[in-house]
């Protein structure tokens, strides 16, 4: 745990009591504060108040003597209305932060020179901030991982010199973050997502944009550029004097980092060095996965990491789960698990890895719905749809893919794999990839993950992909 000292002898607002927020309640109690813990949920504050923390109806009380709100990131800061307890903070003068400014706050005041490296983009984030937490413990470090990717960051070891803290943030997260300044930040890429939180995608581009924005003086922006958004975002902290690091994996690059024929080559003044080869990493397949290990990549050079180490740490990443993830092969069938694939984007970046595909999709859609995709119509051989989305997609699909409305996920694996054995294809590929939120049929996507997971693994006759 890190204590929060920064609120010593205050009082301090804890709104949303789930992982993060219990966190900060421990955290904040060990630094010293006051903590009057509230939220809309009765189960969450009791249990809360079983951890001895002292709850309120943050409504009814008077914030006169609050600090701050130390926010959880599921709550709404802006938009579509700001939440109540927002409105409430800003009246009483309260500054309204999360447990990243948090963490910010200790690390300036304790180990202002240790190595914090965060990770934001709409795709591809957890993948890279595993990657980069993998290599960097390949590299020798005492690496701390947390934050939007699961262990909340004040529940991780406090830093110090020789501690590298490797964190995901979501856009949520770094809207309560306004003095976020890592030594290495990386903004993968800007699609559309998050709008009804945002309000327009400008907003959540600029939301992105600040983590990068914030890095240490000495320190790296490392920028995908191979959307417009992030170009611009680039673009604007060159200007600002910043030392930018653009990668891409669409076109070479003068300066900076790009990917050819599954080879990481660093450019610089009109030389050009391989730094790390990706060919034959199943971890790491498919162009967006190569984006992702070509930003870890961009981040473990400019920790000093030695390009021996980098290759040894890419070969020996073992992947996510939920993200492309080779969940077994029955005969020469392959069944992959992308159900992180929660949009029309990230689905895309599945398609675009395999040739023959009997594709399982649906779910809550999203804005938009699979009508991006159709490039990527002809390899698909057949899909699979379920949830709400069914209808929906079929109408998009129509008469360009054969498909089903197999309704829910058990159908679609059973159809699927029969379909996929007696295609007679030399390589065919069962990919759950919805480009849909899970929450009509699963809680979450691991849970979705977790289902076919078990459906392929249940099956007679299914190996572990070696």
């Amino acid at each position: 745990m890190i204590p929060v000292t920064s609120f010593a002898g205050k009082t301090v607002a804890v709104f949303g009591l789930g992982g993060s927020g219990l966190a900060s309640c421990h955290a904040l109690k060990a630094g010293g504060a006051e903590v009057i813990a509230g939220d809309d949920s009765a189960d969450n504050v009791a249990k809360a108040a079983q951890a001895g923390f002292t709850t309120a109806d943050l409504r009814a009380v008077s914030w006169s003597n609050f600090s701050a709100l130390i926010l959880t990131p599921g709550a709404p800061l802006t938009h579509p209305a700001p939440h109540w307890s927002v409105l409430m903070a800003r009246q009483a003068g309260c500054e309204v932060i999360g447990d990243i400014e948090l963490f910010c706050r200790e690390r300036r005041r304790h180990a202002p020179d240790a190595p914090f490296v965060a990770i934001t983009g709409t795709n591809g984030k957890s993948t890279t901030t595993a990657l980069i937490a993998h290599l960097m413990k390949v590299a020798g470090y005492d690496t701390q991982m947390g934050g939007n990717i699961g262990t909340a960051i004040l529940s991780l070891e406090p830093p110090r010199m020789g501690r590298v803290h490797v964190v995901e943030m979501s856009s949520y997260q770094i809207d309560l973050a306004p003095s976020l300044d890592p030594s290495v930040g990386i903004l993968l890429n800007v699609s559309e997502d998050h709008i009804d939180r945002h309000g327009t995608l400008e907003n959540y581009a600029a939301v992105k944009a600040r983590l990068v924005a914030g890095v240490q003086p000495q320190g790296a922006s490392i920028v995908g550029v191979d959307d417009i958004w992030c170009r611009n975002i680039a673009d604007r902290l060159d200007q600002a004097g910043k030392r930018v690091v653009r990668i891409s994996v669409k076109d070479p690059l003068p300066d900076g980092i790009y990917v050819e024929r599954e080879t990481v080559v660093q450019a610089s003044g009109g030389a050009r060095n391989e730094v790390a080869r990706l060919g034959g990493i199943g971890s790491l397949r498919g162009l967006h996965n190569a984006q992702n290990a070509a930003c870890a990549s961009a981040c473990a050079l400019a920790m000093g990491i030695s390009t021996d180490t980098l290759q040894n740490g890419l070969r020996s990443f073992p992947g996510l789960a939920h993200r492309m993830e080779q969940v077994g092969r029955r005969g020469n069938v392959l069944f992959v698990n992308d159900s992180k694939g929660t949009n029309a984007d990230a689905a895309a970046h599945a398609l675009s890895s395999f040739a023959d595909i009997f594709w399982i999709a649906g779910g809550k859609p999203k804005q938009g719905g699979i009508t991006g995709l159709t490039e990527y119509f002809p390899r698909i051989r057949k899909a699979y749809l379920i949830g709400e989305a069914a209808q929906e997609f079929a109408d998009t699909l129509g008469e360009r893919v054969p498909h089903e409305i197999s309704e829910t996920l058990d159908v679609a694996v059973a159809n699927a794999a029969r379909d996929a054995e007696a295609s007679g294809l030399i390589d065919p590929v069962v990919l759950l990839s919805p480009a849909c939120a899970s929450f009509d049929q699963y809680r979450n996507f691991e849970i979705r993950g977790a289902a076919f997971r078990d459906l392929v693994t249940a099956m007679p006759g299914v190996k572990p992909v070696v």
